[in-house]
């Protein structure tokens, strides 16, 4: 038993180990495709769907796209559309550590052009698996 003597009982161990590694890097850098309806959970981060409507200069400003846009950025999906009240709404879902941060965007930011007066956000709940396969604009 010298010491860099590879063992065969040593190669299963070497073996996962380096899975391990690789799956790690993979994950660090966003190498890994989330498959839709795959629950994200496995990641430690809860899945969570919210609707919203926002409130104010949202229309005519490429609100939507910029949401659609922000949403696909930061992984999540669901939908965005204009209603006839002038709002836009919609409805979020994906962990919850990257829908809080949509939610701030959609109440303080939106597009360049738009003015929020406010956001609602309601019917909040945890979720086994996601609904959309990607982020919609509704016509």
């Amino acid at each position: 038993m010298g010491c860099g003597v590879n063992r065969p009982q040593d190669w299963g161990f070497a073996w996962l180990a380096g899975v391990g590694l690789l799956i790690a890097l993979l994950s660090a850098f966003g190498c890994c495709a989330q498959a839709p309806g795959l629950s994200m959970a496995a990641e430690g981060d809860t899945l969570v769907s919210v609707d919203y409507e926002i409130f104010g200069k949202v229309q005519g400003v490429f609100f939507r796209k910029y949401t659609q846009a922000e949403g696909k950025k930061l992984g999540l999906v669901g939908w965005v559309q204009n209603t006839d009240r002038g709002t836009v709404k919609g409805q979020l879902q994906g962990p919850i550590s990257k829908v809080r941060p949509m939610q701030e965007w959609l109440q303080r930011r939106g597009s360049p052009k738009s003015h929020i007066d406010r956001a609602n956000f309601n019917n909040e709940k945890v979720i086994s698996k996601l609904d959309y396969a990607d982020f919609q604009i509704v016509k």
